[in-house]
């Protein structure tokens, strides 16, 4: 079982806060995509790649359960590991950390379409590395 996942650091910006310096809860998402994106372009497969062989993973499901509160200026890291891989969907599971301390854990699930925006199966190139990550 590989499942080793990636792991990004980003550090908080006062845009991404709120008046009192605490991260708004829609910045999670943005996290979780910062993860996402990083992770597959460690698998040797970039994001843009992906769309430039004309297939897309837009997200048909996202849930955040937060723990802590992110603050400005805070060094957080974001693991992301891949839960299931369907013919046609992934799920992407994620944790945010400040240090030791777990802030957030979630999933993103995403539909696999092709350039005239219908469901299809994985292509292979893309099917083969996101099956040996997740296993």
């Amino acid at each position: 079982m590989r499942k080793t996942g990636n792991i990004t650091h980003y550090r908080v910006i006062y845009g991404d806060c709120d008046a009192m310096a605490i991260a708004h809860y829609v910045n999670y998402l943005k996290l979780f995509e910062i993860g996402r994106t990083e992770l597959l372009r460690e698998l040797g497969i970039p994001y843009r790649e992906v769309e430039e062989r004309g297939f897309f993973l837009p997200a048909t499901e996202a849930y955040v359960k937060y723990i802590k509160p992110a603050l400005y200026d805070d060094l957080l890291k974001i693991e992301t590991t891949i839960g299931f891989v369907k013919r046609a969907s992934s799920r992407f599971d994620y944790a945010i950390y400040r240090e030791e301390d777990i802030l957030a854990r979630g999933y993103t699930i995403h539909a696999c379409l092709d350039r005239e925006n219908r469901i299809v199966r994985f292509p292979d190139f893309l099917l083969t590395i996101l099956k040996e990550e997740g296993e």
